[in-house]
């Protein structure tokens, strides 16, 4: 399951993914039983060459046309594991931070990290206890905690954000910063994780008090972070990783009704019948997405677009969830059926802030509107 990504041998989306996303099905089980990080999933990923084929000048370039066949790319792998496809999606926002508003030796340095195997992250909420960035003799000293942290201490270069005290040429802010955290042992909570779902994303609470970092290690200036269109137009590729898990709840009901014999029940028709009509429609909204990330200019319209897009993929998740809870009842979500975990994996990745926000907002955009 290798691709050469240096030489431009690199299969479509489709073809990739459709092995990695099958050979995730087959592990997904013993996965999720054990409960801590998919260190498989992310090993095949990392052979297929999936860590670093979003890179400037590789075939799934972010900065470059193309985006809805990235796009395509997290909706596939969120069907064969929707843990790992959250994992993965964070490597890929990482990505594209560092590409935004990196300097040239951050961009090689860290583009050279996610060739040879190192997974990226974000990891921007936090609680009372959030992070800061203080001055040191040499660099910046941290303290502070993030909670949330998808991938864990497996993540060996999360971005983290903080606040930046003003001083010296800065004026202080919310800041970015890239730990190279294999160089580290922070304290890690895995008691913050203990959800009935997406188990296998160890979004743990990490402590990183005590931290130094030298200067190099922020990335960009303060309230970079917070920049729009890319803070809010991300969540398309949230948005693309659950509707895989929608996706992977469709086929699971059928296989189902099959095993039963319930195929020729006509509210079961309907019930499925629906369920693929939400499915197609979310890609549809993803293939919609893809476009204006490609030529859209207008930062207000690409924040806008990703909350219609995210918005309507979450209803369509949540559709998908109530038609396969009434097509097999409580017998279907015994083992070795896979659709209590497919379930419960989908409903908490489900769980994304401001939802009542994010559609205010898209009502907001239009009532703005010059036509």
């Amino acid at each position: 399951m290798s691709a050469n990504v240096n030489t431009g041998e690199f299969p479509s989306p489709n073809a990739i993914g459709q092995g990695v996303k099958n050979q995730f099905k087959e592990w997904a089980a013993e996965t999720f039983a054990h409960g801590g990080y998919p260190a498989s999933e992310m090993g095949v990923l990392a052979n297929a060459g999936l860590l670093s084929c979003m890179l400037p000048g590789e075939p799934l370039d972010l900065t470059a046309p193309g985006r809805g066949k990235l796009l395509e790319l997290l909706r596939t792998i969120g069907e064969g594991n929707l843990s790992v496809g959250r994992i993965y999606e964070g490597h890929v926002n990482a990505i594209q931070l560092i590409a935004l508003y990196g300097t040239e030796a951050q961009r090689q340095r860290y583009f050279t990290d996610a060739r040879r195997g190192h997974v990226f992250g974000v990891w921007n909420t936090e609680m009372a206890d959030g992070v800061r960035f203080h001055p040191a003799p040499t660099g910046l000293r941290v303290s502070g905690s993030k909670s949330f942290c998808s991938g864990s201490i497996h993540v060996t270069r999360p971005i983290i954000t903080g606040q930046l005290a003003p001083g010296g040429n800065t004026a202080g802010g919310w800041q970015m910063a890239v730990v190279p955290l294999d160089k580290h042992q922070p304290p890690v909570d895995r008691t913050f994780w203990t959800t009935t779902g997406m188990k296998n994303s160890v979004s743990h609470k990490i402590d990183f008090t005590d931290i130094h970092l030298a200067a190099d290690d922020l990335l960009g200036q303060p309230n970079d972070y917070n920049r729009q269109p890319h803070l809010s137009g991300g969540a398309v590729r949230f948005a693309a990783v659950q509707l895989g898990g929608a996706e992977a709840i469709l086929h699971a009901t059928r296989t189902y009704l099959r095993q039963m014999e319930r195929t020729a029940d006509p509210h079961q028709r309907m019930r499925l019948g629906q369920m693929v009509i939400g499915v197609e429609s979310g890609k549809l909204w993803l293939r919609r997405a893809g476009e204006m990330l490609d030529s859209q200019p207008d930062a207000d319209a690409i924040v806008n677009m990703a909350n219609q897009v995210r918005t309507a993929i979450t209803g369509y998740c949540k559709e998908c969830l109530e038609l396969s809870d009434q097509s097999v009842g409580a017998r279907g979500m015994l083992p070795p059926q896979p659709l209590a975990r497919l379930h419960a994996d989908l409903r908490v990745y489900l769980r994304q802030p401001a939802p009542d926000a994010t559609l205010g907002a898209v009502g907001q955009y239009f009532l703005d509107g010059a036509s």
